[in-house]
């Protein structure tokens, strides 16, 4: 049986709402751990099990880590980027780590919030860069940040990703979604974490958004659970054009060595706002699902989302039109 995951948020975080989502199909829930804290969730985890239990199911619940992720820092209100504007980040502007910068070379492109901001690179300064919008946006505080053309290496866990790990086990989480798997030392440094926090039990989901990782895939294959193939990051680091084919190889090679694998990212965006999804969106669970998907999941759908309940039942109900 496919597991279906929805992902916590404002628009699902109460009981009525939860049991209705277990009761249309979900079998575990997502929460993103890039803006909080597990033990801020403990008592919603709490809630998340009763609602399952009341719909008759023990919900696998996943914790999503910062990991090596980039993030701009906190603005003191959102910025509103307009095509061929000038801004800047780093020192009195928007706050950025400074190894980014170190990184930075005039005419990269700078991907902002999962891609939905665009802009070059015009000027490098020692502590700060000015960029030119390309397609713009309004950006909110800690959202993602991509270079292309440009090696950033940061650490697999940050400190607040070792702190949620050693309460991990005692709330509850099944499973640890890593970000950005660039090699297996990322699953081993997670692992190594777990362990030490009594978290033996713990599966570890190994999502793979770059090309590193996919270069990598087969030598993680001894470290993780699970493969996601996480599509928002994924198709950042890629011509978007290519990243279909990408998907197929990546199911491709895990189901050749009989390891399970995930899709998410915009599996049902559109319903967000509206209470129906497109054709396209419901073709695209069912060819996940006919790939040999063994899990899908849908994020801002069901977190920020309109019509949480209504997303879970076309999810649910499509992906198992194989079984």
């Amino acid at each position: 049986m496919i597991d279906v995951f929805g992902t916590l948020g404002p628009s699902c975080e109460n009981m009525d709402v939860l049991e209705q989502m277990f009761s249309e199909g979900m079998t575990g829930i997502r929460i993103n751990l890039s803006h909080v804290m597990l033990k801020d969730y403990a008592e919603t985890i709490e809630i998340v099990r009763k609602a399952a239990g009341k719909a008759g199911i023990i919900p696998k619940i996943l914790i999503d880590m910062q990991g090596p992720e980039i993030r701009i820092g906190n603005l003191k209100s959102p910025i509103t980027l307009r095509e061929n504007d000038v801004f800047s980040i780093g020192q009195d502007s928007v706050p950025v780590p400074e190894i980014v910068l170190e990184a930075l070379k005039p005419g990269q492109t700078i991907l902002l919030d999962d891609g939905k901001i665009s802009a070059e690179v015009a000027t490098v300064a020692e502590r700060c860069a000015k960029l030119r919008v390309v397609r713009g946006g309004i950006l909110n505080s800690r959202k993602s940040l991509a270079v292309s053309d440009a090696v950033i290496n940061m650490p697999a866990l940050t400190d607040s990703d070792e702190e949620n790990l050693k309460i991990a086990r005692e709330c509850g989480v099944t499973g640890v979604m890593q970000p950005f798997v660039r090699s297996s030392d990322d699953l081993k440094e997670l692992r190594r974490v777990l362990d030490s926090s009594h978290g033996h039990e713990i599966k570890i989901y190994a999502k793979i958004e770059n090309k590193a990782g996919v270069e990598n895939l087969t030598t993680f294959f001894d470290h993780a659970d699970e493969i996601v193939i996480a599509r928002g990051d994924l198709g950042n680091s890629m011509p978007l054009w290519e990243l279909p084919k990408v998907q197929k190889t990546v199911a491709s090679i895990c189901n050749e060595h009989k390891v399970p694998f995930m899709v998410v990212t915009q599996m049902l965006t559109s319903m967000e706002h509206s209470k129906v999804p497109t054709r396209a969106e419901v073709s695209d669970i069912y060819n996940a699902v006919l790939d040999g998907a063994h899990s899908v999941m849908v994020t801002g759908e069901t977190a920020i989302g309109e019509n949480p309940v209504e997303v879970i039942r076309y999810l649910s109900r499509t992906a198992r039109m194989k079984e």
